[in-house]
């Protein structure tokens, strides 16, 4: 297994079963949270009330689950090996494995676990697993993400 460079668009026929990446870290916030809600209309309470959430299972707020998911993404395109390469995110399988909670540190890692050449297309799609880890190494969330990927010629 290699490890990804960290240049800017890999094209399709420059990624290989098993290479990966690991992007930088971001720290989640309150305004997150609250910005997430209001973009997205979840205004549930465990994730916007602290006294309720305070009775609840994991004794604080916990961000929005879809909200995990959409920093993992771009954290993936911060990262660069994406960046002005990717056609389409064609689809994912998702799951949900512990809370996120405000304050913790979060970054992702992407392994190639499948590639698929579709010249009529222009490219091909990548399938990567993908992990959603915390400042503790504990993977928040998982799953693969099949991407369309531009090729060279």
């Amino acid at each position: 297994m290699a490890e990804i460079k960290m240049q800017r668009g890999l094209y399709f026929e420059e990624f290989a079963i098993g290479d990966s990446v690991t992007s930088a870290a971001r720290t989640i916030t309150e305004t997150d949270v609250v910005g997430f809600a209001a973009l997205s209309g979840d205004w549930n309470a465990i994730h916007t009330d602290k006294e309720y959430a305070s009775t609840q299972m994991f004794g604080e707020r916990i961000a929005h689950g879809l909200l995990g998911l959409s920093i993992a993404s771009g954290l993936a395109v911060q990262s660069g090996f994406i960046q002005g390469t990717v056609i389409a995110f064609m689809g994912l399988d998702w799951k949900f494995r512990a809370p996120i909670k405000i304050g913790d540190t979060i970054h992702m890692t992407a392994t190639v676990a499948e590639t698929k050449a579709i010249p009529r297309l222009g490219g091909g799609i990548v399938t990567f697993n993908v992990e959603l880890l915390n400042q503790r190494g504990e993977v928040t969330q998982r799953g693969t993400w099949s991407m369309l990927v531009k090729s060279k010629v």
